[in-house]
């Protein structure tokens, strides 16, 4: 007998916001081309203002492929992207595609059955970050340990069930548009404060550990540092705008970069004091940062060392450019400074 089963399955509109991208979107749309889904489906992409020549690539795998559609995203923003892209879709499953990420050929079938299964509004999984270079595997250890990025399912993984948020996101096209889609103010943290809204009008987030793509780490310090500084005012400007909704490790990067401060700045005044012939005890400020870099070299020889010597020493340097660009950005974020910092920290 011939296998009808497609004729049953819902069709999957992938959306995906592209913008500078031109290393990587080519394999992020391919590996969406690749997929075991029988169901229909098609490619939405919101092409931003690039300058790369993503563009350019954008539209070539276009022409090659009717399946493809390109719309334009004047304003370049993501959320904009997203939304753009969302309405030009026609599908009732949406599937969020990052270009820097690539799903597995089993991706789409997983998650459209997770939603029948569960009946959940958003389906995701884990972000399985991916280096190729000894600095790329050394921000993708840091992604996926516990130290790194605050020990989320998202990131290290864990059972299936509820959560706050997952990565990406398979979402029911009729709720997004119920909710309102993204919040194009909110430049990033907008998966968060989408899904809020989705558990807070009675519906389900769900992470299943079935789900994993591939993320590719940004390449180098600078842009690592520019990402999380845009990441961290963006989280504070969300723990302002709603307080009761972020968990206490939304926190600890600040925290610590206000303790590191103080303690060193303790510690100078020790050194005045003992300059001056006083009892040098504000030295013992400088147990924080201290204790702050044992921390460091214990994670880098947890984590760090799994990929060779050099990634262990990038490690040494990218755990602390991870947690001082977030949470100097969080501090900033949360007074009301992000459209001041955001303008120059890309989307």
């Amino acid at each position: 007998m011939p296998d009808h089963s497609a004729d049953t399955l819902p069709g999957v509109s992938y959306v995906m916001p592209v913008l500078n991208e031109a290393t990587h979107v080519r394999a992020a749309v391919d590996s969406l081309l690749g997929q075991d889904y029988t169901g229909p489906f098609e490619v939405t992409i919101a092409l931003g203002p690039s300058i790369d020549g993503t563009t350019e690539l954008v539209e070539e795998l276009a022409a090659v492929d009717a399946r493809i559609r390109v719309v334009d995203n004047e304003i370049g923003s993501t959320p904009a992207g997203l939304n753009l892209a969302i309405r030009q879709s026609r599908f009732p499953i949406v599937i969020r595609v990052d270009a820097h990420s690539v799903l597995p050929p089993d991706y789409a079938r997983i998650a459209v059955e997770t939603i029948l299964e569960t009946g959940a509004d958003n389906v995701g999984g884990l972000m399985d970050a991916q280096g190729t270079t000894p600095f790329e595997k050394a921000v993708a250890r840091a992604y996926g340990s516990r130290v790194g990025l605050g020990g989320t399912k998202l990131h290290v993984g864990g059972e299936a069930g509820p959560a706050e948020t997952v990565y990406l996101g398979v979402f029911r096209r009729d709720r997004l548009l119920e909710v309102g889609l993204f919040d194009e103010e909110i430049k990033r943290g907008q998966d968060w404060e989408l899904n809020r809204r989705l558990r807070h009008t009675g519906g389900t987030v769900w992470f299943t550990p079935r789900l994993k793509v591939t993320y590719r780490p940004r390449p180098n310090l600078y842009r690592l540092a520019r990402q999380f500084v845009s990441t961290g005012v963006w989280r504070g400007e969300l723990a302002r705008r709603f307080p009761a909704s972020n968990g206490l490790r939304y926190f600890a990067p600040p925290v610590m970069v206000v303790g590191v401060a103080v303690g060193i700045l303790l510690g100078i005044g020790g050194i005045v004091q003992a300059v001056l012939g006083a009892a040098p005890w504000l030295l013992w400020g400088f147990a924080i940062p201290v204790a702050y870099l044992l921390i460091v070299v214990v994670s880098a020889l947890v984590w760090g060392r799994r990929d060779g010597f050099s990634s262990f020493l990038w490690f040494l340097v990218v755990l602390p450019c991870i947690h001082f660009s977030w949470g100097i950005g969080f501090i900033l974020g949360y007074l009301s400074l992000t459209r001041n910092i955001t303008a120059h920290t890309g989307r």
